[in-house]
């Protein structure tokens, strides 16, 4: 039989990617030019804002002092419709309206690729945001202003964009850099204890896979961290950005193969985000997720056991819990799989064989991750105790 003749064409190319992260403060006031510059361009741009309505009720000045700032800066840009306020937090990645009411938005008030969407919030809105501008018109320019420290130092400077579906978190998304990203340390003020400290899990993570030094700061700097006073935290936010985006430009930015460094921790935070119905907060799941991961590093034989508690140590005076009862063992295999197939069938999991650097593993042996689960059960048991 004779073959079947073919003809094919093939191109290569590539689009270079380049957007900054500013830190500032007061971003609205009418003396600060930050915005404006970042937006100014030949035309007069539409700007619309979606905003957190936790950041709203904790700054009821907000809106009109985004708008004060766009009436002074009406020569550089106009706001195309008031700010949509919608609820933060992993609700509005669940719920789809909220990202079909940012694409009708697009329609209704014509924002097209020359305009921006600016997403203000935290991690979960900042996401939503991020997908919806990036599938409108097949990519508008979008502005992201994290205002939590996990946002600010981690999620919100990347160039990931989703929302969950299937029960599974992230199941829709993009891979789009921002147009820019703005740190106003003035949001953090106003946060709850808990998403004060729960943004500081994600800097321990890349401290422990990457950094040795970065790691003895945080040990050293607990106390300090936790005072909102003090500007510690100011510090671990551009320290941990800095090396955020440091690994974005030498890495696989857009994941296109298996290996997933900056997920240390995260397997088992995800499912337990959603086991707990996402009760337990972001950060407060990855903290967990690294004393699993760290625990198991231990007992496979990978960590000294005096690096493993100081790990520990660290996490149980940051406030975090080590264990909760929906981490049982059975459920948690099931997230591993589940993390098998969202890595696309291999799995990889970065764990650690020194405080400072992960070594990635392609198997995990099932008899140590419940061993490990029961160990900080009991380690959390102690704790409560004491």
């Amino acid at each position: 039989m004779n073959k079947v003749a073919h003809k094919s064409i093939e191109q290569v190319f590539s689009v270079p990617f380049s957007y900054e992260v500013f830190f500032t403060k007061a971003l609205f006031s009418l003396n600060n030019n930050l915005f404006a510059d970042l937006v100014s361009g030949h035309k007069v741009p539409k700007v619309y804002f979606v905003l957190d309505e936790g950041v709203v009720n904790t700054h009821p000045d907000l809106i009109t002092e985004i708008e004060s700032y766009s009436e002074k800066n009406s020569q550089v840009f106009t706001l195309c419709a008031a700010p949509l306020v919608i609820p933060g937090g992993e609700q509005v990645k669940n719920n789809q309206q909220y990202f079909q009411d940012i694409l009708k938005a697009t329609d209704e008030y014509g924002i097209d690729r020359h305009s921006y969407i600016v997403g203000l919030g935290g991690g979960a809105l900042l996401d939503m945001v991020g997908f919806a501008a990036t599938v409108a018109h097949r990519g508008i320019r979008h502005i992201r202003i994290p205002t939590t420290v996990l946002s600010q130092n981690d999620s919100g400077i990347g160039v990931k964009n989703g929302i969950n579906a299937y029960g599974k978190k992230n199941y829709l998304g993009t891979f789009a850099p921002p147009y820019a990203v703005i740190n106003d340390s003035d949001f953090l003020q106003t946060l709850e204890p808990r998403d004060w400290r729960s943004g500081i899990s994600e800097a321990l993570k890349v401290a422990l896979i990457k950094d040795a030094s970065f790691f003895v700061w945080i040990e050293g700097q607990v106390a300090d961290l936790l005072d909102r006073d003090n500007p510690a935290m100011e510090d671990l936010i551009y320290r941990c950005a800095q090396m955020h985006m440091d690994h974005i430009a030498s890495g696989d930015a857009f994941e296109s193969g298996s290996s997933r460094p900056l997920d240390f921790g995260h397997w088992a935070a995800h499912k337990l985000e959603h086991l707990t119905d996402y009760r337990v907060r972001h950060g407060e799941a990855v903290a967990i997720g690294i004393a699993l991961d760290t625990t198991y590093s231990f007992l496979s034989g990978m960590l000294s056991e005096n690096e493993l508690n100081r790990v520990l140590k660290v996490i149980t005076h940051l406030g975090f819990d080590l264990y909760l009862p929906e981490l049982s063992g059975e459920v948690l295999l099931k997230g591993l799989e589940e993390f098998r197939e969202h890595l696309g069938g291999e799995l990889t999991i970065m764990l650690l064989d020194k405080i400072g650097h992960g070594v990635e593993v392609h198997d995990m042996d099932n008899s140590l991750i419940i061993e490990a689960v029961e160990r900080l059960k009991n380690l959390q048991l102690e704790h409560l105790k004491a």
